[in-house]
């Protein structure tokens, strides 16, 4: 029997390395598809909560995964990889300290499935990368067992496109974009992808790979337009909230996007940078992509400078300020903190010898992370009006309905929170 007939008939095992916000949604949209699915992950706590049929992630439902099961198990033993027919990798793909791409993750799971790969198998990279890593550098070490991609197994890529807490778009109905190594691996991820969602074929794994960056270079740029015209507008007396409120009734030629205090999650900041990183292998300079992650990147520090205005205004310094930062996730009601812009502005305040708390009712502790580990353990605390400023950082919806004016101390807005405003009120 073949890949393609396995997987029409449900008779095919998928594996999913990687149970995160992009990998564990998977799990569930082919469970419901009818698939026995295996999911991999070296957080041991994620195996054991998952095997109870709990979830470790807010927008995803404990019953979902209960649910799963008993089509459904988790696992850290990598060496199950062998029974699986389907191989799915989602698994981080972060910067290094130097803004250059950290591809560890990547490659040290392309090792570990190269050790139980054999004939047959489908092999799909979901992480975000550069144009070539799936047809170059994952598929040097996996054939260095022997076996040939495309004539031995299958060889795809399909980017990832989850968009958590966004209830008009899930899994499912996002179509999926599906490239492969040759025409048949092509096949083999379409006939998988397709059993949970439409899907878009292109024709190389390369495509595929700056399909995804396109994506979000697109949103990079048009962030960091938004962010550059907030500040111009802010020293015109112009407010960048009204102007895109009224832009947005053309009905052609233009799409919203608002500003903040910087970029978060684990695409938009990261992304882009893996293009330019790769650009620079043709000798190519991609000015316009830097361009926007320098303004993007500088937007914390416009918010600093605010925080500093407010106090000065009424009658306090930065320094021993007690300040309270009103949402650590990088976007609204998830409890997603991944190169959230709320750990660079608590960083810099504390540099400036301001004392910093924080409230999310999405994350109730900091939990540890390789860039801000000091961070690690604090809890979120109650709002009050004995903090000397309020900085609201995200936007989650009952922020929406709090009256801040009824604390009695600076607010600083970065997401136009604030409805009724009044003097002790700074939109930034």
């Amino acid at each position: 029997m073949t890949l393609i007939e396995k997987i029409n008939n449900r008779e095919a095992r998928i594996g999913v390395i990687g149970l995160g916000y992009v990998g564990l949604p998977l799990v569930i949209e082919f469970c419901k598809a009818g698939f026995r699915v295996t999911g991999f992950d070296i957080d041991p706590q994620k195996v054991v909560m998952l095997n109870q049929g709990q979830s470790y992630i807010r927008h995803i439902d404990s019953e979902r995964i209960a649910s799963c099961i008993p089509a459904f198990s988790a696992t850290a033993d990598f060496s199950m990889l062998s029974q699986m027919d389907c191989v799915i990798v989602c698994v981080p793909t972060p910067l290094d300290r130097h803004r250059d791409p950290d591809m560890s993750f990547v490659f040290t799971t392309t090792m570990t499935i190269a050790k139980y790969l054999r004939k047959g198998q489908l092999i799909v990279l979901e992480s975000t990368t550069y144009p070539g890593t799936t047809d170059e550098d994952m598929r040097a070490i996996l054939e260095k067992t022997g076996l040939k991609a495309g004539v031995d197994f299958y060889l795809a890529f399909s980017p990832e496109r989850e968009d958590p807490s966004n209830k008009e778009f899930s899994t499912n109905t996002i179509p999926k974009v599906v490239g492969g190594f040759t025409s048949d691996c092509l096949e083999a991820a379409k006939a998988m992808y397709n059993t949970i969602v439409k899907t878009v074929p292109v024709s190389s794994t390369k495509v595929a790979e700056a399909t995804k960056l396109l994506e979000n270079i697109y949103r990079s740029v048009n962030i960091a337009l938004v962010n550059e015209l907030k500040i111009l507008f802010d020293r015109m007396g112009i407010d960048i909230w009204e102007v895109i409120e009224a832009a947005k009734t053309k009905p052609f030629g233009f799409q919203a996007f608002y500003p903040g205090p910087g970029l978060g999650g684990h695409c938009i900041p990261i992304d882009p940078f893996y293009l330019t990183w790769k650009a620079r292998e043709y000798g190519f300079s991609t000015r316009f992509i830097e361009l926007a992650g320098e303004i993007n990147t500088a937007m914390p520090d416009y918010v600093i400078s605010t925080v500093m205005n407010a106090l000065n205004d009424n009658g306090r310094t930065i320094r021993g300020a007690e300040i309270i930062i009103c949402g650590l996730a990088y976007k609204a009601n998830v409890d997603d903190d991944r190169e959230s812009p709320s750990y660079k502005l608590m960083e810099r305040l504390e540099e400036l010898g301001a004392e910093v708390s924080y409230n999310d009712p999405f994350i109730p502790e900091i939990r540890p992370s390789r860039e801000y580990a000091k961070f690690a353990g604090r809890k979120s605390q109650d709002m009050s009006g004995e903090f000397d400023l309020m900085l609201i950082a995200t936007a989650h919806d009952v922020y929406h309905t709090i009256d801040f004016t009824s604390f009695n101390i600076p607010v600083v807005d970065t997401r136009n929170v604030v409805k009724n405003r009044n003097h002790l009120c700074y939109k930034c």
